[in-house]
């Protein structure tokens, strides 16, 4: 028998803090594989199957197939005790703690370091395999034990490069603390972005893979509007006061991408960005205990928001907003876009109420209209965001032109915008963007027609709509 192979399979099953670890669904293909009795009991199909199954999800995460890179990243991504502790404010790990995470470090290298050969011969060797089944597991392409490049785990380069420099992982103890430290536990430290989806008690926090990439450079005019909001999450992010910002104004201003662009601007500072539908105030207060006690910073955004009644999501909102039986952390901030300034609907009937004599009206219909009105005031800030006139929407779409290098004269550029302004019947960043995007498209296709000629079979009848 191989002692490697026996040896591997009894650490893995000594894990301790690491444990969590075994729920990822390539550790538990690999512990199957270990596990896999030998003798009478032995199905070399069902082995195969297994060891196939376990080989595709490797190469899903490292198309080199290396298992110490495949470990790393889920040790640096799980949240497990020692992660907690460390990504937790005020909390150390403690000397038992870090003694168990040297052994569970210990054992994760041993993993890393097992050849795939030593597992084939240890199944060769310890089972009676029929000749075909020994000649298709002989020929089963093979892992690679160790470490790789350590650039193949951003944002984690610096602690993987500690690692692979290391001869022995326990001894690496100081720069995973530092990285948790620094990027959060779990999924705080692999996601930067977030979106709360489900309701009540079964809500979570889904990570985003890809955010928008949106960034402050991109984002055109608007540079005291950006400057404001810009500031608020510095304060924010060195743990002074920050105030909730409502960012209100026109459609296609730009609100929700300013928000966004904060994530890329500032996430590596420790910002993260949490999206809660408006269906989902109601859930703020459990949203807090998600995040509560963790170093990063957290906007919680809401886009669009615009509430109908004084239900159960107006007054969580309020309640986060000015405080209530549960306080919102320092490090949480509410940010919200909205095209209405005081956020609820308000009814001709609401005023209507206040002298119409009515028996069935609110005797104090006026505390009532005031506690709509008032919502808005509750933000600490509000930066409103309004359409621009004609003359800056040109100036905005002759920048973005210039940024792209369209080759187009400047009088013909400004008729073509004009013309779009008329047809989309709107005048904002948006509908600047939205144009140069057409007009870049149009200047490519008529720049390939004309390459091609009639032979590209590119047709221009029709679509030449803003000429």
């Amino acid at each position: 028998m191989s002692e490697k192979v026996l040896s591997a399979r009894f650490a893995l099953s000594s894990l301790t803090v690491l444990r969590p670890l075994l729920d990822d669904p390539l550790l538990a293909r690999f512990a199957g594989l270990l596990q896999q009795p030998a003798g009478e009991r032995f199905n070399p199909e069902s082995w195969l199957k297994h060891y196939s199954a376990f080989y595709e999800l490797l190469l899903q995460k490292s198309r080199q197939a290396l298992l110490g890179d495949c470990l790393l990243e889920c040790l640096l991504y799980t949240e497990t005790a020692f992660s907690r502790a460390c990504a937790l404010e005020g909390e150390a790990a403690g000397a038992v703690l870090e003694q168990a995470m040297r052994h569970d470090l210990a054992v994760l290298q041993q993993l890393a370091e097992l050849p795939a050969g030593e597992l084939k011969a240890f199944v060769l060797g310890n089972a009676d395999l029929p000749a075909p089944a020994a000649a298709v597991l002989q020929a089963l392409p093979e892992w690679r034990p160790g470490l790789g490049s350590p650039s193949a785990l951003p944002p984690a380069v610096e602690v993987a490069a500690a690692f692979a420099r290391c001869r022995k992982w326990p001894d690496c103890l100081p720069q995973l603390a530092a990285f948790y430290r620094r990027h959060g536990s779990g999924k705080f430290a692999r996601y930067l972005g977030f979106r709360w989806e489900g309701g009540g008690r079964g809500g979570a926090l889904q990570g985003i893979e890809t955010v928008d990439p949106v960034r402050f450079a991109d984002l055109i005019g608007y540079e005291e509007q950006k400057r404001v909001v810009a500031e608020n999450t510095l304060l924010l992010l060195q743990g002074l006061p920050a105030n909730n910002l409502l960012l209100y104004g026109d459609r296609g201003t730009g609100k929700s991408s300013t928000v966004k662009a904060l994530l890329n601007e500032y996430g590596h500072l420790g910002l993260r960005l949490v999206e809660v539908p408006q269906a989902a105030l109601a859930d703020l207060p459990l949203i807090l205990r998600e995040v509560k006690g963790y170093r990063q910073k957290f906007i919680l955004f809401v886009d669009d928001l615009s509430l109908t009644e004084q239900g159960e999501s107006f007054t969580a909102l309020k309640a986060v907003l000015e405080g209530g039986l549960e306080y919102r952390p320092p490090h949480v901030v509410i940010y919200a876009t909205s095209n209405r300034r005081h956020l609820v609907r308000e009814k001709f009937s609401d005023r209507a109420g206040l002298h119409s004599g009515e028996h069935d009206d609110e005797i104090r219909a006026a505390d009532t209209l005031q506690e709509k009105l008032s919502l808005a005031d509750r933000f600490g800030l509000t930066v409103t965001f309004l359409a621009p006139d004609q003359t800056r929407y040109l100036e905005l779409v002759e920048s973005m032109a210039q940024r792209r290098g369209l080759g187009i004269g400047r009088e013909e550029l400004r008729q073509k915008a004009l013309r779009w302004e008329k047809w989309q019947n709107s005048r904002s960043p948006r509908t600047a963007r939205q144009f140069v995007d057409w007009l870049e498209g149009r200047l490519k296709l008529d720049g390939l027609s004309a390459a091609a000629g009639k032979e590209a079979g590119i047709s221009r009848q029709g679509t030449n709509t803003f000429s």
